[in-house]
């Protein structure tokens, strides 16, 4: 992404704000993929199949449905794909065992075991992080607009440490909505049943 710039530390408040709310809906994305003991459609959405040699997302030549907590359906438009796609989900991490009717595939979810729990929350954490860094770089990048602004005189003292604490006050939201997504995630995790 492109350094924050401004003429104003109204702009550069502004542009900060937008960075963070987009790495914090990018860690909903991210967490979305990890897995829980429930069956969600999201749990599908990194796996590509090769549709007539173009990786194609899942979603985008099957329909989807979850009839039950442990239980996901795919249903592909074109039933020459019902291989490719049972395939790709065998390839992909998930350590889901699709089965195949001719027509439709069906994707148990099993029970995590306490040992995948931890791993998966592991994984949580690291995605998590990797967000919290995002944002502590939109953090420094817009500080470092604010500081610029204070050098050439464009705005005083008082107002480049208003716009800092502006700035921190901000990333310490954003960094706080994060922890509270991680945390219900991390709870659906371990959740048991």
């Amino acid at each position: 992404m492109p350094h924050i710039t401004g003429d104003t530390v109204s702009e550069i408040k502004t542009q900060a704000e937008l960075r963070m709310q987009n790495a914090i809906e990018d860690l909903g994305r991210a967490m979305a993929t990890i897995r829980t003991s429930r069956a969600s459609i999201a749990l599908l959405d990194p796996i590509k199949v090769n549709y007539y040699g173009t990786a194609t997302p899942i979603s985008q030549i099957a329909t989807l449905a979850i009839p039950n907590s442990s239980l996901i359906t795919i249903q592909p438009w074109d039933v020459s794909q019902i291989r490719a796609i049972e395939k790709a989900i065998m390839a992909s991490n998930l350590g889901l065992n699709p089965a195949n009717d001719g027509k439709l595939i069906r994707l148990a979810i099993p029970p995590l075991t306490q040992e995948r729990r931890k791993e998966l929350v592991k994984q949580l954490h690291n995605v998590v992080e990797k967000h919290r860094v995002s944002v502590r770089n939109v953090r420094r990048d817009a500080n470092d607009a604010i500081k610029h602004l204070e050098k050439d005189k464009t705005i005083s003292e008082d107002e480049s440490k208003r716009g800092h604490d502006d700035i921190q006050k901000i990333t310490n939201h954003s960094i706080e909505q994060m922890d509270k997504a991680a945390l219900i995630k991390e709870n659906e995790i371990m959740e048991i049943g």
